[in-house]
């Protein structure tokens, strides 16, 4: 991890994990980083980490693409409500759910009710670059990747905004936002 200003000594990130008595849910478009920063954020807390599309793809035996195309979105947001649901049992782990998760209101008020919940939020140029490495997101099939994403963050931003913590992850180190992450989340316990 790059030194800077924002960062926690090994000392205060153990003494905070000790202070985590549920699970960590990181919330937000797809492109902000929910998987890696939440991989990272588990390693230095020493708690398991959850991918919601992994254990969904998992669960069904299919991937998210292979969902949409043969049972449809609605059918995808029914299994993602049930998988998150299951993983939100009480147990300290970190989870990173898919972009469109926390619209469902009742996997919302589950994830605010029994969880840290942050939003991990990005610019869409950010968003435009990230995702275009990765040609496993249904959504972005159907248009033009920057004005798709343009309107899912648009409709879908009222529902992030109920998150308590609120973090842009932006172009620097991954390092920066985990450490930005971790304060916020100390600040709020």
């Amino acid at each position: 991890m790059d030194h800077d200003e924002t960062e926690l000594s090994t000392a205060e990130i153990a003494a905070l994990a000790r202070r985590i008595d549920r699970p960590v849910v990181l919330v937000g478009m797809m492109g902000t980083g929910k998987s890696s920063i939440g991989r990272r954020l588990a390693t230095l807390l020493h708690l398991p980490f959850v991918d919601a599309d992994e254990a969904i793809e998992e669960a069904a035996q299919l991937t998210i693409a292979e969902i949409f195309e043969r049972h449809g979105e609605a059918a995808f947001r029914d299994g993602e409500r049930r998988v998150i649901a299951r993983l939100m049992d009480g147990e300290r782990k970190v989870i990173a759910t898919g972009g469109g998760a926390f619209v469902n209101a009742e996997t919302r008020a589950l994830i605010l009710s029994k969880a840290i919940t942050i939003w991990l939020d990005a610019d869409i140029d950010t968003l435009v670059e990230r995702t275009a490495r990765k040609n496993t997101r249904p959504l972005l099939r159907q248009g033009d990747p920057r004005e798709i994403l343009t309107r899912l963050r648009d409709e879908r931003r009222p529902a992030y905004a109920e998150a308590p913590i609120h973090i842009t992850s932006g172009r620097g180190p991954q390092s920066r936002t985990v450490a930005r992450v971790l304060k916020e989340i100390d600040a709020w316990l």
